[in-house]
């Protein structure tokens, strides 16, 4: 396939000036196109500094002559070839002996008019991007289990004798050392409050599942905001209406997007602030389980978008650590717990933020025997 063809081939619009091949080759990130018999066609500078080869040599290829048979990216041809949908694949260990082995976002897609081409897309993704952005709640949400544990047995029991002492030391108090007295029976409370929020994440049952309608969910949330902590926020929705159930806990569900929009809200100017919610289905995306070969099958995607300052970079690596926060008065174990809540799931929770712009995003897989039926 020439060039022109390809430009053709992609729907340049209708505007003598636009050149779809130019903006191919302007991406930072290798992208081909393979015909039906799997032989290359098409690619972009970035693919050929990728492979260390020239477009005169790769378009003389087929895939095999350049990726070994065992790649994950052939297997993901095969099966965007058998179910004529777009696969997008996270975090693939992908390499060959001229590129060595790197992390990468696969996306693979067919070109609806021209049966049997595919499009390819390679994007770099860094070990540091894969632990923000891939069940980065499972080793959160295990450190505060043990920890809740702890507090629970080591610091509450003694809590409650440090608040017994100072209520009897109450009643012989002179007037000027009572305020001392309840201070010290505030700050126990507080703390015991603390160590209950806390012993949420040590309870070890399974959580009851039903199909959730999402978008009722949202919808409750978006009401409960805006009758109290958001109520100067503007509201903004792009839901997919044909998604089908999420598998999980309603109530559970409830809390965590709350959670989520409370810190949205809390985020943004008081005049300006806009949180967008917005549910996708991502139909084919399987997301890598660190240390191991299993990949989450998650099509469900529900975001929560403000256009807040972002989060400052120096934390975004331990977000959902607990007592990690940027409020002047938080305590750091709401990210914490959305974080468990959704692992509880059997989902992800990833975010990327960036001045006037925050986004966290749910990954949750469907009710049994609803995903298939999608389209």
């Amino acid at each position: 396939m020439s060039v022109k063809a390809l430009r053709v081939r992609l729907h340049a619009p209708p505007n003598p000036g636009f050149d779809a091949a130019g903006v191919l080759a302007a991406m930072p990130d290798p992208v081909l196109v393979v015909d039906a018999q799997d032989r290359i066609v098409y690619a972009n500078p970035a693919t050929e500094q990728f492979f260390g080869l020239g477009a005169s040599h790769l378009l003389a290829m087929g895939l095999l002559d350049l990726i070994p048979f065992d790649s994950p990216l052939l297997a993901l041809v095969r099966k965007v070839r058998d179910s004529g949908a777009a696969v997008h694949e996270h975090a693939a260990e992908f390499g060959t002996h001229r590129t060595g082995v790197h992390l990468l976002n696969i996306q693979i897609t067919p070109i609806a008019d021209h049966p049997g081409h595919l499009v390819v897309n390679l994007q770099y993704q860094t070990i540091a991007s894969r632990m923000d952005h891939q069940l980065t709640h499972r080793s959160a949400a295990r450190s505060v289990t043990g920890m809740a544990a702890i507090l629970a047995h080591e610091v509450k029991n003694p809590l409650s004798g440090i608040r017994g002492a100072a209520q009897l030391l109450e009643q012989g108090a002179k007037p000027e050392d009572v305020e001392l007295t309840r201070l010290i029976c505030e700050e126990t409370d507080r703390i015991c409050a603390l160590v209950d929020r806390m012993e949420m994440f040590s309870d070890p049952r399974p959580i009851e599942r039903e199909p959730v309608n999402i978008h009722q969910v949202l919808e409750h949330v978006r009401k409960v905001a805006e009758a109290g902590f958001a109520s100067a926020v503007v509201f903004k929705e792009i839901y997919d209406p044909s998604l089908p159930p999420v598998s999980g806990n309603r109530d559970q569900l409830v809390q965590v997007l709350l959670n989520l929009v409370k810190n949205a809200a809390e985020a943004t100017d008081e005049n300006k602030g806009e949180i967008l919610l917005s549910t996708a289905y991502r139909h084919g995306l399987r997301i890598a389980v660190p240390g191991g070969g299993d990949r989450l099958h998650l099509p469900l995607e529900v975001s929560v978008q403000d256009n807040g300052p972002g989060i400052p970079p120096e934390i975004r690596e331990h977000m959902f650590d607990p007592f990690v926060s940027t409020k002047i008065n938080g305590t750091g174990l709401g990210l914490s717990l959305v974080a468990k809540i959704i692992g509880d799931h059997g989902g992800v929770i990833e975010f990327d933020s960036e001045p006037g712009r925050t986004v966290f995003r749910l990954r949750l897989p469907v009710e049994a025997g609803r995903g298939q039926a999608h389209g």
